[in-house]
């Protein structure tokens, strides 16, 4: 009964820690993405309102990181220690990176001389996004981990299957920033971010399924859970609904739906994370590490269950308060088209 019990809770943060990296994907995702996009302009007055559609919502966004680093120590704390130890460049990197666009984004706003935090906070967002998707392709490429030991060396993570998840990853954030500048600009700005989610969104979609394939065919848990009628029941609607979400994109796109845009632009990445999730489940780490393998004991998880079920719904509804108040258009002078 006890271990029933036990790999419930263990299912449950699996679940939630899902949720969390999920929600810092898109939330944080798009403002990444346009400051990834930024780097594509150089009309100043064009730049500004880039910015200025980030200033209310980009440093909330990136709690969803915080929280998912302290669920992971609390609830999997073998996974948290043999991924920093296994993923510490990309990681260190992804964190400077991070730091050094809050940085660029304040200073900016302030300087007279605005190129160099221009350029700052835009290259930041790139370095930030290529390391999250690196750190999370050499993640499911296997890592080499002998019991609860990390048994590679200091650049195990980096291959070639890493750096293809690592473009894939800034693809998608430059597609989920160019359908949020849809929502929030107009003009020549909104007509630059259709073409440029048409762009990304090409080269997401191929990128996914080059992965997925890529994966089954030198992954052999993954390549028997597509083999598996169940699994690969789930493995194959994923996949058609990443496909149909591309479909149903560019023709928001080419219709000017602005919403409809970002919204399956959020479901590319929903299906391409749970195709994922279940190709590898149970392992939070590829062939090495279980869920249930790594959760700490259930009177942990149940006294984390207690705060975190009170803190998330309380995020959740401030963040969609925020995006209320501030929804609406990024005015631009008519002169800088």
């Amino acid at each position: 009964m006890d271990t029933e019990i036990h790999g419930m809770l263990a299912n449950i943060w699996f679940f939630i820690i899902g949720l969390m990296l999920f929600l810092y994907v898109i939330l944080d995702g798009f403002d990444l993405g346009v400051g990834i996009l930024s780097l594509l302009t150089t009309h100043e007055k064009h730049r500004a309102v880039m910015m200025t559609s980030l200033e209310s919502i980009w440093d909330a966004n990136e709690t969803w990181l915080v929280l998912l680093g302290g669920s992971l120590f609390g609830a999997f704390p073998l996974v948290f220690a043999v991924m920093l130890q296994a993923l510490y460049i990309p990681v260190m990197i992804m964190l400077f990176a991070l730091i050094f666009r809050g940085i660029a984004f304040e200073f900016r706003h302030h300087s007279r001389h605005k190129l160099l935090w221009n350029l700052v906070f835009g290259y930041s967002s790139l370095v930030a996004s290529l390391a999250q998707g690196i750190a999370f392709g050499g993640l499911i490429s296997g890592l080499g981990i002998t019991g609860n030991d990390y048994q590679g060396n200091v650049w195990a993570w980096f291959s070639p299957f890493s750096a293809l998840v690592a473009l894939g990853v800034a693809a998608g954030y430059t597609l989920l920033g160019a359908t949020y500048l849809m929502i929030k600009t107009e003009g020549a700005i909104q007509r630059i971010s259709i073409g440029q989610a048409y762009l990304a969104a090409i080269l997401e979609i191929v990128i996914v399924m080059t992965v997925v394939i890529w994966a089954a065919r030198f992954n052999p848990y993954f390549a028997a859970r597509w083999a598996d009628s169940a699994s690969g029941y789930y493995l194959n609607f994923c996949l058609g609904l990443a496909v149909l979400a591309f479909m149903m994109l560019t023709r928001a796109l080419r219709r000017r739906f602005e919403l409809r845009a970002f919204f399956w632009s959020v479901i590319i990445f929903l299906a391409s994370f749970a195709a994922v999730t279940i190709g590898y489940y149970p392992y939070m780490i590829p062939a090495s590490i279980t869920l249930l393998h790594a959760a700490s004991s259930s009177k942990t998880l149940i006294f984390m269950l207690s705060g975190i079920g009170f803190l998330i719904p309380v995020m959740l509804v401030y963040s969609g308060y925020q995006y209320l108040v501030f929804r609406g258009k990024v005015q631009m002078d008519e002169h800088a088209e």
